[in-house]
């Protein structure tokens, strides 16, 4: 099966996964912030597939390799087994919010959040255009050089900063702020990947150490 096939295969088994937590935790197929979600997130989802299998099919047979079992580094493994709790409970939190009505805010959270999923979507596609090496596992793959431009030229790790930026706007969209409680648990959790992942890139990326030297911050300008 071609990775354009299996990629499309996954992106619709998600949405179907990510769909039933959603409804089911909700208990309310009205729940249209569920909707609204739903098509934003997997809009996003797919252009940037389609411009992999257009622009970049080798990032694309990189990308939909992921997760612990595709991990070779220990601790990366046991952090993607927490990102990966950390994601049902982003989801199924809102859903429960919705439920049981522990939290009510006005319809244009929900905008807002959409609106940050986009921006945070938007974020990823600028690094894989910049980046035919970001790979969804942490390592250095043969012949990958290093990249300092576009993104990388601002912080260090971009796609983790766009991830950061559309794992907040989740919640929102779903129309919790209870749901902000899974985010802020899966940030410290992110942090320590990409800690993880500099040590990796030092020990065998040609340039790394240079780089880190130029470009100071990992995720926010000013701040980390």
């Amino acid at each position: 099966m071609t990775p354009s096939a299996i990629a499309w295969i996954w992106l619709v088994a998600l949405a179907l996964v990510m769909g039933a937590l959603i409804f089911g935790a909700a208990g309310d197929l009205r729940f249209w912030q569920g909707w609204a979600f739903l098509a934003v997130f997997f809009a996003a989802s797919a252009l940037i597939t389609q411009y992999l299998i257009a622009n970049d099919p080798a990032l694309l047979q990189r990308r939909v390799k992921g997760g612990p079992t595709e991990e070779t580094e220990p601790a990366q493994r046991l952090i993607m087994v927490f990102m990966s709790f950390g994601f049902v409970a982003l989801i199924v939190l809102p859903g429960l919010d919705h439920r049981f009505g522990w939290s009510q805010p006005p319809a244009i959270v929900a905008l807002i959040g959409d609106a940050l999923i986009a921006v945070g979507f938007f974020v990823v596609f600028l690094v894989f255009k910049a980046n035919s090496f970001a790979s969804s596992t942490v390592g250095v793959a043969e012949g990958q050089s290093l990249v300092s431009t576009g993104p990388y030229a601002v912080v260090r790790h971009p796609m983790y900063a766009g991830a950061l930026i559309y794992l907040l706007g989740i919640p929102l969209a779903l129309g919790s702020y209870w749901g902000l409680a899974a985010p802020a648990l899966m940030t410290p959790i992110l942090i320590w990947r990409l800690v993880d992942e500099e040590r990796v890139l030092d020990e065998r990326l040609p340039g790394y150490s240079d780089y880190r030297r130029k470009v100071h911050y990992r995720l926010l300008p000013g701040v980390y």
